[in-house]
């Protein structure tokens, strides 16, 4: 099922999680143990990341540097596909710009669509390691917008390098963008930011899901900001339970986003990481009980490997 006729159906606030492909040499067991806990909360759907190539300089004979690439995390549509038939939830890949031309995007969405998975979120992506900005793989998608153009196009059943002697099948997908209620940090500022927003929900986007944040009311202003921009797609808050003190530093740095000062502040007090948890999952507690109540259509956690924090929360609020 897709994720907007998940909402469309539910009288109430949804929950669902994302989670990381594992780390090369860990297998599928890894992904079961961050799910099978939550499994009691009936999760709707189930977002898989992509992690694009990295790269490292290996030396040489000679003393010269080759630039080899490698995969740190096994792929995503398989992880999909694993998901699906274990637990019979529906998954949510993510599609990016990052290494990727345009033809191995149209390959990776047929493969989706013959395993009869009918959702995607569609992001830029980040830039790679040691690359100050973000810079598409020649021959392919360089911005977001540009990707949800591609999948509406297989959606209406056109492809890149037509033949009239194929008859092609239109896809079906479901189209997610990615939000920022704190503003992405390579905007210039917030009305750009959502006037691109805008044009990818124009273009054919569904439904949002938002970056992180620990500031509700940056949440509400941004739904706000939305509707009077005439973006009437549903908008999915993103959290993330805080589980370390050094969270409360590195996250704003990874992710550009406030930490609000009181929970800034009861972090600090912290002596041991097991007290920042339990501040992290209190807040956390309190974050989506006041989504609820603010009708937000689903709470979607992002996981970051551990299921515990997570299955905390859901516990007091679903």
């Amino acid at each position: 099922m897709k994720v907007i006729d998940h909402i469309k159906q539910s009288k109430s606030t949804l929950f669902s999680i994302e989670i990381l492909p594992p780390l090369k040499g860990k297998s599928i067991q890894s992904i079961y143990n961050i799910i099978d806990p939550l499994q009691e909360f009936k999760p709707s759907f189930v977002d898989v990341t992509y992690h694009r190539e990295e790269y490292v300089y290996k030396k040489r004979e000679g003393g010269y540097l080759e630039k080899v690439s490698t995969r740190k995390r096994p792929g995503t549509v398989g992880i999909c596909a694993a998901i699906m038939n274990r637990y019979k939830i529906d998954t949510v890949p993510h599609i990016i710009c990052g290494g990727f031309t345009k033809e191995e995007t149209e390959s990776a969405l047929i493969d989706l669509q013959f395993l009869g998975i009918d959702n995607v979120l569609v992001l830029r992506g980040d830039a790679v390691k040691n690359e100050r900005s973000f810079i598409p793989e020649p021959g392919g998608n360089a911005y977001a917008i540009d990707l949800v153009k591609q999948v509406v196009n297989m959606n209406k059943g056109s492809y890149l390098h037509e033949d009239e002697m194929v008859e092609v099948t239109p896809t079906n997908f479901c189209i997610g963008v990615a939000g920022y209620p704190e503003k992405h940090f390579e905007a210039p500022n917030m009305t750009s930011d959502m006037r691109h927003l805008k044009t990818k929900v124009d273009a054919g986007a569904q439904y949002i899901v938002t970056q992180m944040f620990y500031d509700n009311q940056k949440y509400f202003d941004f739904v706000k900001k939305c509707r009077e921009m005439d973006i009437n797609v549903p908008i999915v808050p993103g959290l993330k339970v805080m589980t370390t003190k050094a969270q409360a530093s590195i996250l704003p740095k990874t992710f550009f986003l406030d930490i609000p000062q009181d929970l800034m502040e009861s972090i600090d007090k912290c002596k041991s990481d097991n007290d920042a948890k339990e501040v992290g999952i209190e807040w956390a507690i309190k974050q989506a009980k006041e989504l609820i109540k603010f009708g937000a259509p689903v709470l979607h956690f992002y996981t970051m490997g551990s299921a515990e924090p997570v299955r905390r929360v859901a516990s007091k609020v679903f």
